[in-house]
């Protein structure tokens, strides 16, 4: 199945079937679940005023085609409409409420191949939708409930091309952040846009730090020159530019730059799930809290918050719920291992800019190498497999047949079933995108790392009877 219809937003391939993938009746027809969403919610109309949203896209080739039907869905609901243009997921979530927008729309599939594209929806706040709101937009869409409006109440348009360096103002204002002792440090860069808008506003905000920029694959074309996620087996280019440049380090994000990546000034990897080790070790430092990630994220978070006396939890997999035990627990920064940094000084939505500035200020202030930076935190390792799931497999059953058998060991069970070891953990959950058990594991090497997903397998297979 290539149409993917979610709490989150509705993401699938281009081109084929109505229903099967996103074609335009798709989009159309989802922008306006979303419109009717907004409006049975809102006192705006009551009050004599339009629905207000803001529209941003990446820069994938299908971007300008379900950009121009999902803002003239908006406009024919008589919702006015803010269009950013090329834009991030951060910038359009940053500009949601700046604007007092009643939501926000980044049209993006994230890390996905150029083929995908999607609707990601965001409330008044430039938050993620609960997941009680996206089961009213899905069931609204189901029903086809719209209601468009006459010629005389159709929504307007109004372009404005500044967000991008609104963002970066932004960022540079944060307290934490010091372009000038940056700037000091006369950093050189090697940056991979993979031809999408990080392209464009990852160099500017370098630049504007005093840092300067090697610009690999920054045509924001939409052609990406890789697979587009952030992870070791796809950036052999940025790692041997690293080195050829002798530059201090590399930067990768997805196409909607919400996602970063480090490569180490020696071109190796310094790891998607130790970006926001990294970043929170310098928060930390300066303003002492508490962390959340995801219970699929690295333990070494949990290491560096218990260094710097806070005190760090994890959240069920999703953005969403990462963001609800943030707010929960007064939590100063957190993420997701996949190198989303989430900083509520700035905003809660995971912002590789952020996460870029709150790093290059790290390393200004110490007298060390990426690669030594790299090696002074909490050295894990981690494997990440998955099963085939078919008709006959219970996951459920799975789960409790496992949760029985390690029951005396630390057990989470709020996403799946996370067991905690003395010094390795395993994840075990059903993914919500394809018919397949996720099995992720983390011990100090790499070897204990496979060896544990090796026995869950085998034991998940035992009982499944497969």
């Amino acid at each position: 199945m290539t149409l993917i219809k979610s709490i989150s937003g509705i993401r699938g391939t281009i081109g084929g079937k109505v229903g099967d993938n996103l074609t335009p009746v798709d989009a159309v027809k989802f922008a306006s679940a979303y419109g009717t969403f907004l409006k049975e919610g809102s006192g705006a109309l009551e009050n004599g005023r339009k629905l207000l949203v803001v529209i941003g896209r990446d820069a994938r080739i299908s971007g300008p085609m379900i950009h121009n039907l999902v803002i003239n869905t908006l406009v024919g609901l008589g919702i006015d409409v803010i269009d950013l243009g090329l834009s991030t997921t951060p910038t359009v979530e940053i500009a949601v409420p700046l604007e007092k927008a009643d939501g926000g729309i980044i049209l993006t599939a994230s890390h996905n191949p150029k083929q995908w594209n999607a609707l990601k929806l965001l409330n008044s706040k430039g938050e993620f939708l609960s997941g009680k709101d996206g089961e009213r937009i899905l069931e609204i869409a189901d029903a086809e409930a719209f209601d468009f409006v006459d010629v005389d109440s159709l929504g307007e348009v109004i372009s404005n091309d500044a967000y991008m360096d609104i963002h970066i103002d932004e960022v540079l204002n944060l307290p934490l952040v010091d372009a000038d002792a940056v700037a000091k440090r006369k950093f050189k860069v090697v940056v991979d846009g993979v031809n999408s808008s990080g392209g464009i506003i990852i160099p500017k905000l370098l630049e504007q730090m005093g840092v300067e920029c090697v610009k690999l694959y920054c045509e924001p074309n939409g052609h990406f020159p890789h697979n587009p996620e952030p992870l070791k087996e796809h950036l052999g280019d940025i790692c041997k530019l690293v080195v050829e440049e002798k530059a201090d380090f590399g930067i990768v994000v997805d196409p909607d730059v919400d996602r970063l990546a480090f490569i180490s000034n020696d071109g190796e990897m310094f790891g998607e799930e130790y970006t926001l080790v990294a970043c929170a070790d310098y928060v930390l430092s300066k303003t002492p809290g508490n962390t959340v990630s995801n219970m699929s994220s690295s333990r070494a978070l949990r290491d560096i918050t218990n260094k710097h006396q806070g005190n760090y939890q994890a959240s069920a997999v999703g953005e969403v719920n990462v963001v609800a035990l943030m707010k929960e627990t007064n939590a100063i920064i957190g993420g997701e291992g996949n190198g989303g940094i989430i900083y509520p000084e700035s905003h809660y939505g995971r912002d590789s800019l952020v996460g870029v500035a709150l790093f290059l200020t790290h390393l200004a202030n110490l007298e060390v190498t990426v690669a030594e930076l790299r090696a002074s935190y909490p050295q894990y390792y981690m494997s990440k497999n998955k099963i085939e799931l078919t008709p006959q497999i219970d996951v459920d059953a799975i789960l409790i047949a496992m949760t029985e058998k390690y029951k005396n060991e630390d057990i989470t069970s709020i996403d799946g079933v996370k067991i905690d070891f003395a010094s390795e953990w395993v994840h075990l959950r059903k993914s919500n995108t394809e018919p397949i058990i996720r099995i992720y594991t983390e011990a100090p090497t790499q070897a204990a790392a496979d060896a544990l997903a090796i026995r869950i397998i085998v034991e998940i297979k035992a009982v499944a009877g497969i």
